[in-house]
């Protein structure tokens, strides 16, 4: 586990090194679980926005995108059920006075259990070598199927008591379960209280006429309002789909682990109206379909999975998040939902406003049945960054350290390095610069040695470097370098261009899908 911590610390500090992810206010010792995006950091997560926005809103012909205010009525956050249901179980140690949410200290307790039936597997893979059948042994080994049961009973019982707010039980389980305050090792537990993450303000001039408000918690409430003004304006025919992505906040007690939980995120989310009935078939498609958009970013397969959820919220009739293996472990990436017609129905409800559909070919008016799919940016953001940073052992004995960032993805698609600052060789490269960055991003690098400028390049997580030397006054030919496989080769200066838009152009990445 240690080693996975090590992992994560140099995650945080190569992003803070790179340009990436500062602490936020940090030269007044920052704001806790509040980052911001530096240089490289915003064009990365610029770069995951837009790959998500052409493979949601440009190739599908039925779904349009908005852009909603963050602020709402705030009748708006009583009829979604975030008033009265928007709460966290939190549970303070006595001795450590530190404040835990009840129901990621048992999720982190199962995590251990996961973690041993991991083990199991790769002791056996070891003993069996290549006859070794990974589904087999999960199937028939008995402490392997000790562990998932343990694991599963405990997961279950949670889901229970979460959905019946039987707040006693779960500290009943954290006790049965002699779970330790991570931080002192003390078992000794206060209640389980409920506590409503939604930050509060205020609008209006004068202290007394004004009205309360709630930043919003979710981007989705305000793809609901604007159902009808979207679907009549639009003309559009169910099913189709409306598209957003935008800032949201909570009020996170336990905010952990960098940019994974933060009070104020970005979101990246689809709701697709449907014809109720037709939920089924539709939340198996945008499962299908939104694990392919990850896949296409080639971050390995076995980096995701499905977890179907136990405790559905009060308004689903079918969860499933897909969850990413990030530095700490498998944990929700992206959240696809059935939410029934419960949004448009409450909102129906509570605004007195008609939100229905005219369905021509059924000639009768009905509340739509809504599928969502909803991924956080800023995790998305962290699963591309951590799982493209590696230490690489290279052939003559040293190590070079690499952000292999998908290319399409990349903030700086390719770096020009003059092999010398005179002899003309930079104006070539500036150049050089002019034309590319009509098309990408680049930039100009001339100091240092170039062995220890594409070591610079490769941390920062550029795909390109492009090398203007003397021959290049001579046959105007450049040397390109790749930065995953470090191999160069001999290009006319003519065709840089071409060679590095097949590789980043995100038409290529996403025929992927």
């Amino acid at each position: 586990m240690a080693n996975q911590e090590d992992v994560f610390k140099k995650v945080i500090s190569h992003a803070k090194e790179y340009g990436y992810v500062f602490q936020s206010s940090e030269i007044y010792d920052g704001l806790s679980a509040v980052y911001d995006y530096g240089q490289n950091g915003i064009e990365l997560k610029k770069n995951i926005r837009e790959y998500w926005w052409q493979a949601m809103v440009q190739l599908n012909d039925n779904i349009v995108g908005i852009d909603a205010a963050i602020f709402m009525h705030p009748t708006t956050w009583k009829a979604s059920g975030h008033v009265d249901a928007f709460n966290d179980p939190l549970i303070d140690n006595k001795d450590s006075k530190k404040r835990y949410r009840a129901d990621v200290l048992v999720e982190d307790h199962v995590a251990k259990i996961e973690a041993k039936i991991h083990k199991e597997v790769t002791k056996a893979a070891k003993r069996f070598g290549d006859s070794f059948d990974k589904e087999q042994f999960l199937s028939t080994n008995q402490r392997v199927l000790d562990y998932q049961a343990k694991a599963d009973d405990i997961l279950k019982r949670l889901g229970k008591s979460l959905e019946n707010e039987d707040l006693a039980d779960v500290k009943a389980l954290i006790e049965e379960l002699e779970i330790a305050c991570p931080l002192s090792g003390s078992k000794n537990w206060t209640d389980v209280k409920q506590f409503n993450l939604m930050f509060g303000t205020k609008l209006g001039a004068s202290a007394d006429s004004a009205m309360d408000l709630y930043l919003r918690p979710e981007t989705a409430q305000g793809i609901f309002v604007n159902f009808l003004n979207v679907q009549k304006t639009g003309r559009m025919k169910i099913p189709f789909g409306i598209a957003q992505t935008g800032k949201a906040f909570r009020n996170e007690i336990v905010a952990r682990q960098f940019i994974f939980r933060m009070r104020e995120f970005e979101q990246m989310e689809m709701q697709f109206f449907i014809k109720p009935g037709t939920q089924q078939k539709w939340y198996e498609t945008w499962k299908e379909k939104r694990l392919n958009w990850h896949l296409s970013l080639g971050m390995g397969e076995e980096n995701y999975r499905f977890h179907d959820h136990e405790k559905l919220a009060h308004y689903a009739d079918a969860a499933a998040d897909i969850e990413f293996k990030f530095p700490f472990g498998f944990k929700e990436l992206e959240g696809i939902h059935s939410r029934t017609d419960f949004d448009l129905a409450s909102h129906e409800e509570y605004s007195g406003k008609k939100l229905q559909y005219f369905d021509p070919e059924e000639n009768k008016s009905y509340v739509p049945y809504v599928l969502e799919t909803s991924i956080g940016l800023d995790r998305m953001f962290l699963a591309v960054f951590s799982n493209s940073l590696q230490e690489e052992e290279l052939e003559n004995g040293t190590t070079r350290t690499v952000l292999k960032l998908p290319a399409v993805l990349a903030p700086t698609k390719a770096a020009i390095l003059p092999l010398l600052k005179r002899d003309g060789l930079p104006e070539i490269a500036h150049k050089l610069i002019d034309d590319l960055k009509w098309d990408f991003n680049v930039i100009y690098d001339e100091k240092d040695a170039v062995g220890r400028r594409y070591r610079r390049q490769d941390a920062a997580g550029t795909p390109f470097c492009v090398t203007v030397d003397h021959q290049t006054l001579e046959d105007e030919t450049v040397t390109i370098r790749h930065r995953d496989t470090m191999e160069q080769q001999r290009v006319a200066l003519s065709e840089v261009k071409d060679i590095i838009s097949k590789k980043v152009d995100m038409r290529y990445w996403l025929q992927r899908i």
